[in-house]
């Protein structure tokens, strides 16, 4: 029997007090196995530095993907004490990194949402530095708060290049913390860069506005349009596969949305040891006491065209792709040497 009547049907609209959202899906099946034996304290520090440095306009969803007991008592904890965190989805299974970074971004409705491991420290002005980014270049849609010097090789940047191509935009310029580009290096445990991107990486620059050409996904803000160019299923794959390109990059690039990073970096991978270094660079954050930048952005703004889109396509496979076409366009916008 229902007696009365339903509140909710007099006040539908869906009302939000943030504008900025952030989406860690969290896996430590166990803290014995010599893999997952320091995630938790590093978990520990990605958590607090992103509570530490976020503004008061974001709210985060952690995502317990499959985690084993004593995780998962942590972060029913660190809810519990932090308002900011106002979503902890839990799964007794592991949905895989994309399907469960889906089911909170497909059930919230903010206009940017970073996607991020859980084993980011985030410092102090990323977030600061990445809504700038959005501001400075109304049709970026995928920025992250470490560039990445080599993304300009990535098949998602069709629109990117169309953009920078057309507008006069790229130019080469010098890296702005090349140390922190050889700690990311080093904590993945891959040789990623040659010595030449340690010096200079590719720019979209506009005036005095700039931002590196092209961006990795560890760590990541979009606009939630981009969302709704990916594929409307799951997918099987738990990591790696083609999830990270299908979900996340393609998606971008069919909004005809920019791919672009900070020139600086704002955030350092943790890996999955506890070393010297975090510690001191985690005490030394300070908490934020701003609102954002929500005015400022255009949340509504569009990509390029589809044809624009297919020109920029062509022109990145044919300069881009050509080893010698390549070296000459870079050459004319002040890269001289020929590895990169």
């Amino acid at each position: 029997m229902r007696v009365g009547s339903n509140p909710t049907k007099v006040d539908k609209e869906l009302v939000i007090s943030s504008y900025h959202r952030v989406v860690v899906p969290v896996y430590i099946p166990n803290t014995e196995e010599d893999y997952f034996k320091e995630a938790l304290p590093i978990l520990k520090y990605s958590l607090q530095s992103l509570l530490k440095t976020i503004h008061k306009n974001t709210r985060i969803s952690i995502i317990n993907n499959g985690c084993c007991t004593l995780v998962t008592e942590y972060l029913k904890k660190i809810k519990f004490e932090n308002e900011a965190i106002d979503q902890l989805l839990e799964s007794d299974i592991n949905l895989g990194k994309i399907n469960a970074i889906y089911s909170a971004v497909k059930s919230n409705i903010e206009p940017l949402i970073t996607v991020t491991d859980a084993d980011v420290l985030f410092l102090n002005n990323w977030q600061e530095a990445v809504e700038q980014v959005f501001v400075d270049f109304p049709k970026a849609g995928m920025v992250a708060p470490v560039p990445a010097p080599v993304a300009y090789k990535s098949s998602y940047v069709n629109s990117t290049f169309y953009y920078g191509f057309f507008n006069r935009l790229f130019k080469f310029d010098t890296v702005v913390n090349p140390n922190a580009l050889k700690q990311f290096q080093e904590s993945i445990g891959t040789h990623l860069f040659k010595n030449i991107h340690f010096k200079s990486y590719l720019v979209l620059q506009k005036k005095k506005k700039k931002a590196a050409m092209g961006c990795g996904h560890f760590v990541v803000t979009m606009r939630s349009q981009v969302f709704e160019k990916a594929p409307s299923r799951p997918t099987k794959f738990k990591i790696g596969g083609e999830s990270l390109k299908r979900y996340i990059d393609e998606p971008n690039d069919k909004a005809g949305y920019l791919r672009l990073a900070t020139m600086d970096c704002y955030a350092r991978h943790l890996g999955n040891k506890e070393e010297a270094w975090m510690k001191p660079m985690f005490d030394a954050l300070t908490t934020s006491d701003n609102f954002g930048n929500e005015a400022a952005i255009n949340f509504n703004s569009k990509g390029i065209s589809k044809f624009s889109q297919f020109i920029g396509k062509v022109l990145y496979r044919v300069i881009i792709r050509n080893n010698s076409l390549r070296r000459i366009y870079f050459r004319s916008k002040g890269m001289k040497n020929s590895e990169f």
